[in-house]
């Protein structure tokens, strides 16, 4: 019996893991490029695996939630934040357009996973 609750977890532990990662959207009323990314990632970022492994919280720049810890304040906006266990573990500041936001997010993801992990 000890044997497959062993088996079970190390089976299921990675889901778990990718269910504790976030990415948090800083934004402010008025921010044209919070805006562009609204418009261009927020209606396809749930569908993709980036979505799934890292679900978004958008907070707002001048209420920030109290149980996120940041590495630095967010100065920018938008700012994405990669969290894991609400502690930050990747930024991007700024949204450097669709490609590279991909291309950024993805890199920031499989550095905070076991590469056999990753989606995508």
């Amino acid at each position: 019996m000890r044997l497959l609750t062993v088996l079970a977890f190390m089976l299921f532990a990675p889901v778990a893991a990718l269910a504790e990662m976030r990415l948090v959207m800083v934004e402010q009323a008025g921010c044209a490029y919070c805006a562009t990314w609204d418009e261009a990632i927020g209606p396809i970022y749930p569908k993709t695996s980036e979505g799934a492994a890292a679900p978004l919280l958008k907070v707002d720049m001048h209420d920030l939630p109290a149980d996120i810890t940041f590495a630095r304040p967010p100065l920018f906006t938008p700012t994405f934040v990669l969290m894991q266990d609400g502690v930050e573990i990747g930024r991007i500041e700024g949204y450097p357009g669709e490609d590279f936001f991909w291309g950024l997010l993805n890199q920031m993801i499989e550095t905070a996973q076991p590469s056999e992990m990753v989606q995508g």
